[in-house]
């Protein structure tokens, strides 16, 4: 079976591990990982695990975890969803709206850029005629 969690559960994931790290409180993440699932997923799971409980696999899992680094704990899933049977696929990191300005911010200047060191080197050129 192979789920694919899309950007803003992986997202959703990251931002709660990270507060966990610095509160030390795995509930709420453990929460959040168990929304980023849809029923369906969480019911497959279930009947491919020993305990048919995917709130107690995300506890021994959440257990497991070192709980001071955010890219262990993707590794973490992953390999203990591997282990049952279950592939999983974590979309990259969801870019921002900021992300999306920023990016047509930048080629727009980039552009300008270029028109800039165009007219420079036209510049260098006539300079370099004038004697």
């Amino acid at each position: 079976m192979e789920i694919v969690l899309d950007k803003r559960a992986v997202k959703q994931i990251r931002l709660s591990a990270q507060d966990a790290i610095e509160e030390g409180d795995t509930e709420t993440l453990r929460e959040d990982i168990l929304e980023a699932f849809t029923e369906e997923q969480v019911e497959e799971i279930e009947r491919r695990l020993d305990s048919g409980d995917f709130f107690e696999f995300l506890t021994d899992m959440l257990d497991e975890w070192s709980g001071d680094d955010v890219d262990e704990l993707f590794e973490l899933i992953d390999a203990q969803l591997g282990d049952v049977g279950v592939d999983i696929k974590f979309e990259k990191k969801a870019p921002t709206p900021d992300d999306d300005e920023e990016e047509e911010a930048d080629d727009v200047d980039e552009e300008d850029d270029e028109e800039f060191d165009e007219d420079e080197e036209e510049l260098e050129e006539e300079e370099e005629e004038e004697p």
